[in-house]
């Protein structure tokens, strides 16, 4: 008898609306791009909101907003992938075990990429700022977190991709606006990192399934 599949990392139910978010997503990153390519300045919209809140957090709101800084940097971004690969593994779910790991380095790797693509500066040459990584970090957290729940917690279309996108938008928004209460982005770069990370999560969580059903099937093969 084969054994039981293993449990998609992408749930069946949400797919085709996080498929459709993916692409709008990446249209919006393609557009900001274009938009601030070169850019070292604040555009309108960045104007509109940056002058109250640029580097003008007082404690203890600034402690908040270094507190979730800290967890977009190196250490603390490893210590939140450990996190979540150790849970995964512990409820024996190795594949979103990997879909933790290939899912931070893809978005990590986008907006590297992108970056120096766009090459939009903030405070000097030197700092590339679109899109925000900070907020794409976290926001690839909380998607994957969202869809190993949806998955357990059987959640259907509506519910599952409600809770997605919601967790999406609730980690992007706090680390969000951490970065731009620091003064370390502009919020057209929190935008276009979130968005980042809605087009990469979905694509790399069909991959990993993909790449996964395919190991296994010459092991269903060979119980035939």
């Amino acid at each position: 008898m084969p054994g039981r599949p293993a449990p998609s990392v992408l749930p069946p139910s949400p797919r085709p609306w996080l498929g459709l978010v993916a692409v709008l997503a990446s249209l919006v990153v393609v557009t900001l791009g274009i938009l601030y390519s070169g850019h070292s300045e604040p555009g309108t919209v960045d104007r509109w909101i940056v002058p109250p809140t640029a580097d003008s957090v007082r404690p203890p709101w600034r402690d908040v907003a270094l507190a979730l800084d800290f967890l977009g940097e190196p250490a603390g971004s490893a210590m939140l992938i450990v996190a979540g690969v150790v849970v995964c593994l512990l409820l024996r779910r190795p594949r979103a075990a990997v879909l933790v790991v290939a899912g931070v380095g893809t978005t990590v790797g986008a907006t590297t990429l992108i970056k120096h693509l766009v090459g939009r500066t903030i405070h000097g040459p030197g700092n590339l700022s679109y899109p925000s990584g900070h907020t794409a970090f976290a926001t690839a957290l909380a998607l994957m977190a969202a869809l190993f729940a949806t998955d357990r917690l059987g959640l259907g279309r509506t519910a599952g991709t409600s809770l997605v996108l919601t967790s999406a938008l609730a980690a992007g928004a706090a680390m969000g606006w951490a970065e731009v209460a620091l003064g370390a982005h502009y919020p057209t770069d929190v935008l276009g990192g979130w968005c980042t990370a809605l087009a990469v999560i979905p694509a790399t969580a069909w991959l990993v399934d993909r790449i996964a059903d395919r190991m296994s099937e010459p092991g269903r093969r060979d119980h035939r």
